[in-house]
């Protein structure tokens, strides 16, 4: 199935996830296409175009934002240039999907979303995992009231990148840490299963200065009303894990692999409940790809936002709390 009407793509910077996932999900989805390239680093964008086919291959972003023919721009830039460059290319009429974290901060979020409105494009957070209809298929079984009252919800991102020589990740004034790669995926995860905002936030975290003294490992509470908690842990520097738990009173709902889902494998996931336990198997699907789908049709009208831009700024009010909470090793409040 082929769709003729394309939006076509600027992506700005040469990231691995651009080149490894979100690249290949644009050039393979019904909406878009991948038009151009852009880094600081010239022959490094011409590599990097002549490698996954995109035509054009700029030597700087500002370049690409010229071009009149870009209808979106996908950024993937160390988190520290996320708000300049989503604030630039919204004013040059370009639409965006800014990678998480989406900020440094809950303020600058908040910047990032007035840029949009007042340019009137669409802006959104590279989420992908929230478009893998697994996770629809999820708030169906919880809404039919198999598994009973949510009691908890418990998430994991965790790996093993400690023994990289050079990693933007380890620059603590870039952004770097597990909170902001990938702490926010639990937290993003629970408030997009429970539709609500939490209250509170805990946080105990181990800072490495063997790498840039930034947080290695953290582990979290997060209150959420009606004494709902999410519990998750989040490392760059422990075995992998990627997963989670929804406890209800009478079931619970356990995902192996909760956010990076392989394209060309099915994604299958356990519901246990009184009746005993089953698996349910989706289609393999790119979630990548859905994600510009998705993205496309609201830039163009066709479909109200998915995820709205605020969405991004409430995310980001967590992981403020979560990492206030973890350098100084207190209980934060987000009520008022």
């Amino acid at each position: 199935m082929t769709q003729e009407k394309k939006l076509r793509w600027g992506i700005v910077g040469c990231a691995g996830i651009a080149i490894r996932s979100v690249i290949p999900g644009i050039q393979k989805s019904l909406t878009g296409e991948v038009a151009a390239i852009a880094s600081r680093d010239e022959e490094k964008s011409k590599a990097t175009a002549e490698k996954l086919g995109i035509p054009v291959a700029y030597g700087s972003y500002e370049a690409l934002l010229a071009d009149d023919s870009i209808d979106a721009v996908y950024i993937p830039l160390p988190n520290h240039l996320h708000k300049e460059w989503t604030i630039r290319a919204a004013e040059a009429g370009k639409h965006v999907l800014c990678e998480k974290p989406f900020a440094l901060t809950a303020g600058e979020a908040e910047e990032m979303v007035e840029a949009a409105a007042k340019a009137g494009v669409h802006l959104a957070e590279a989420f992908m995992y929230r478009h893998h209809p697994r996770y629809d298929r999820i708030r169906e079984i919880l809404a039919s009231g198999e598994i009973g009252t949510i009691r908890g919800i418990h998430g994991t991102f965790t790996f093993n990148s400690s023994g990289a020589s050079e990693n933007v990740r380890f620059h603590k004034q870039w952004g770097g840490g597990a909170l902001y790669d990938i702490g926010v995926y639990p937290i993003s995860a629970a408030r997009f299963i429970l539709g609500r905002e939490p209250e509170a936030a805990t946080v105990q975290a181990m800072f490495s200065p063997r790498h840039g003294d930034v947080d290695m490992m953290a582990s979290g509470l997060v209150e959420f009303p009606d004494s709902v908690g999410l519990t998750f842990d989040c490392a760059m520097w422990a075995a992998f894990r990627n997963t989670l738990e929804i406890l209800g009173t009478d079931g619970r709902i356990y995902l192996p692999s909760a956010y990076i889902q392989p394209p060309d494998q099915p994604s299958v996931f356990q519901v246990f409940t009184k009746d005993g336990q089953r698996e349910e198997t989706l289609e393999p699907v790119n979630h990548y790809s859905l994600q510009a789908d998705d993205f496309a049709r609201t830039a163009w009208g066709e479909q109200p936002a998915r995820f709205e831009p605020v969405d991004a700024v409430h995310n980001m009010r967590i992981l403020d709390a979560c990492l206030l909470s973890a350098e100084q090793r207190i209980r934060v409040s987000m009520e008022g």
